[in-house]
């Protein structure tokens, strides 16, 4: 007898803590606004020759200057410079023309293949899956 109440308060807890898990879920799916981030832009840099610290530190400092660059990263490993821009102000081109105009630098700009270049892909979520149906079903009954 003991033995069944103590499964039964633990089975019980079990499905309360799941039910509770599931509707702050289905609450935050339902609030959640698409973000206007449709201006940011990432794009890429690639580095032939080795760089010293000074040199990434001038890249940096050159990068931030020129106007719309958000931020950036530097891979030093692999030679990449990746950097986030507004494509209402700049374009990668313009940012790689004039970064090469400020320091001598072996680069080239990363320009994307075109076979995939227009692919709307979104990297975290495959539109066929579960969780990407579960959301937008979520989105459509509190909308």
């Amino acid at each position: 007898m003991k033995v069944n109440r103590k499964v039964k308060i633990a089975v019980i807890s079990v499905l309360g803590i799941t039910f509770f898990l599931f509707i702050i879920l289905v609450y935050h799916i339902a609030i959640k606004r698409p973000v206007d981030n449709a201006h940011m832009q990432v794009s890429r840099i690639d580095f032939t020759e080795p760089l010293d610290s000074m040199k990434v530190k001038e890249i940096h400092r050159n990068l931030k200057s020129l106007p719309g660059i958000m931020g950036d990263h530097f891979n030093a490993e692999k030679g990449v410079l990746v950097y986030f821009h507004d494509n209402r102000i700049t374009d990668s081109k313009k940012v790689f023309d004039q970064l090469m105009a400020k320091g001598d630098y072996n680069a080239k700009r990363f320009v994307l293949p075109r076979n995939i270049a227009n692919k709307q892909v979104c990297p975290v979520m495959d539109r066929n899956g579960f969780t990407f149906k579960f959301t937008q079903t979520v989105q459509r009954i509190f909308n």
